[in-house]
């Protein structure tokens, strides 16, 4: 009598895993429908009402995803793909939601003729090894010196942002910051560290086209005494601190107990002595501009106002990095130990100006700067923010051509040449996982065909063409023209991809497509607020009733 019991049971649970399966694919599809109308230079913006109350109008996929509030666990997981991809890349964000989608939609379909999730990833992962094998065929060379292609490539990949209609601007702003800090490795590596050396400030006023790389840093300070103080200064020497130019106060409380007057005096006497001592050792390099991380005090600035050094206190350190990579100089935690060699000389004007209400303080004019600030302008703040979002996913185009100078055509031209020949090979596959395989070639014509969708063109008759056209793994590079929806040669539109943007965004959407079938079961640890006196919670488990009626996006 054992015997069937235990396969009831064993059936029950393959239902029950039938339907997990199915609100995980579900709450994925919903997340990809979300940011679908995104894709594409003819795409939607999003308006997002954010915590505080402001608003953001984006079509960044990244960015509409991380104002989302999502209670399903599977969606959770498909925002995070984005923000993984953000971070590798930069470019992308919405194409890795809307392809992992689609594999999990045509997924859908064998899991209900209960395939084994396992050998559906198999399938998957052997269409990701080809998949990627076709890209490294496909892809061409650059030379990274070449300027107009580097701009073509960057023009393409934010052509599908809200800035592509101020031109060149945003391309040309991006390529000159990374280019500028670039450092190379030997054998033939570039490290180049978007987030340490590059920032972005953003002055609200003027003209979007007054937005400029400087060569070297600015940062919002003034310095310590306007009046007595240069506000100017010609190829200045910088010295930078990482210590305050303050007495030092005892670290817990200290009593003097004082008998006479004149120890009084003897007292204040030291602490000037003190600072006057530090001073002195500063002002031995004969700097023009003294900056420090800490405080600095009355007497001190008066020491240095007295020799004619302009001073600047209290600066953010990460701004302190910058300026120690744009001029050569080097911080110094302890006076005493400052040498020649950690003064900065490679600044040829330091400068406060008067921006709007702000006094900034600028170091330019460097000789090979290896830190730069982006000064964005614009009418206003929601514009100055998209742009700074359109401007950081450039930089990370133009820094993955510097690391990897490979180009793929984009218009989903590499989407329909991968699908094609993940197709034909799809025949030589033996055994069960040729049917998955097969649908996983077809997933890849998500991103074409949502292009078409968002142009507003007759999906169907141009996707019809553009199989035709990639029937046996010909024209690469035959793709939609993402402006005008028309079929067109995407070297002649000069519509590319970087390389390892498409590469990433595969890996991605593939693995976690993957991932989220493997799910079974969704298993809450949250302990629910019991009444006083009950014993302890177990942990629900969720059955097949619940899956369906789980909210995927809340109201």
């Amino acid at each position: 009598m054992n015997a069937p019991v235990l396969v009831l049971k064993d059936s029950l649970k393959r239902e029950s895993g039938t339907k997990v399966h199915h609100g995980n694919i579900q709450a994925s599809k919903a997340v990809a429908d979300i940011i679908r109308t995104t894709l594409g230079p003819r795409s939607m913006l999003k308006m997002l009402l954010d915590a505080g109350g402001g608003i953001v109008v984006t079509n960044d996929g990244n960015a509409i995803l991380r104002e989302l509030d999502v209670a399903h666990p599977a969606a959770k997981s498909m925002i995070e793909l984005s923000r993984t991809q953000d971070e590798e890349v930069g470019d992308g964000t919405t194409s890795v939601i809307v392809l992992a989608g689609e594999m999990l939609h045509v997924a859908e379909a064998f899991i209900e003729k209960s395939y084994h999730p396992t050998v559906i990833c198999r399938a998957y992962n052997k269409a990701l090894e080809d998949a990627l094998a076709i890209l490294d065929k496909i892809a061409m060379s650059i030379d990274i010196n070449d300027r107009a292609t580097v701009l073509g490539l960057v023009k393409s990949c934010i052509g599908t942002k809200f800035t592509s209609q101020f031109g060149d601007l945003i391309a040309d702003l991006a390529i000159d910051a990374t280019t500028t800090i670039g450092v190379d490795l030997g054998q033939g590596l570039r490290e180049v560290d978007i987030k340490k050396y590059i920032k972005v400030e953003k002055v609200p006023g003027g003209q979007l086209e007054d937005s400029k790389v400087l060569k070297g840093v600015m940062f919002n300070k003034d310095v310590v005494a306007p009046g007595k103080m240069k506000r100017k200064i010609v190829n200045p020497r910088i010295i930078l601190l990482d210590c305050p130019l303050e007495y030092k106060k005892g670290e817990n409380q200290t009593n003097a107990e004082l008998v006479r007057e004149e120890d009084w005096e003897v007292l204040l006497k030291l602490e000037e002595e003190y600072i006057e001592n530090i001073c002195v050792q500063i002002l031995k390099f004969k700097p023009d501009l003294v900056i420090t991380e800490k405080g600095l005090s009355d007497l001190a600035c008066h020491y240095f106002s007295k020799a004619g050094v302009s001073a600047i206190r209290r600066l953010r350190k990460t701004d302190n990095n910058r300026i120690a990579k744009a001029c050569g100089a080097v911080i110094v935690n302890r006076p005493d130990e400052l040498q020649e060699s950690d003064v900065g000389t490679g600044a040829g004007l330091f400068e406060v100006k008067k921006i709007g209400d702000d006094f900034f303080a600028f170091i330019v004019e460097c000789k090979e700067p290896k830190a730069c600030t982006v000064l964005l302008r614009g009418p206003s703040k929601d514009l100055l923010n998209e742009v700074e979002r359109n401007l950081q996913d450039a930089m990370s185009v133009s820094r993955n051509i510097i690391k990897n100078p490979k180009l793929v055509p984009g218009g989903g031209a590499t989407e329909l040449t991968v699908s094609a020949t993940l197709k034909q090979k799809s025949a030589t596959i033996e055994g069960i996982e040729k049917w998955p395989y097969e649908a996983a070639a077809i997933a890849f014509e998500a991103i074409p065909r949502t292009l078409a969708q968002n142009c507003g063109v007759n999906v169907i008759r141009t996707m019809t063409a553009l199989q035709g056209k990639h029937a046996n793994g010909e024209n690469a590079w035959t793709g939609i023209n993402g402006n005008t929806g028309a079929i067109a040669d995407m070297k002649e539109s000069k519509i590319w991809d970087a390389y390892n943007v498409k590469a990433q965004t595969f890996k991605t959407a593939i693995e976690a497509a993957c991932m989220l079938l493997r799910i079974d079961d969704i298993v809450s640890g949250i302990k629910k607020k019991q009444a006083p006196g009950a014993g302890p919670s177990k942990p629900t488990i969720e059955t097949e009733g619940d899956a369906d009626n789980e909210q995927i996006l809340p109201d």
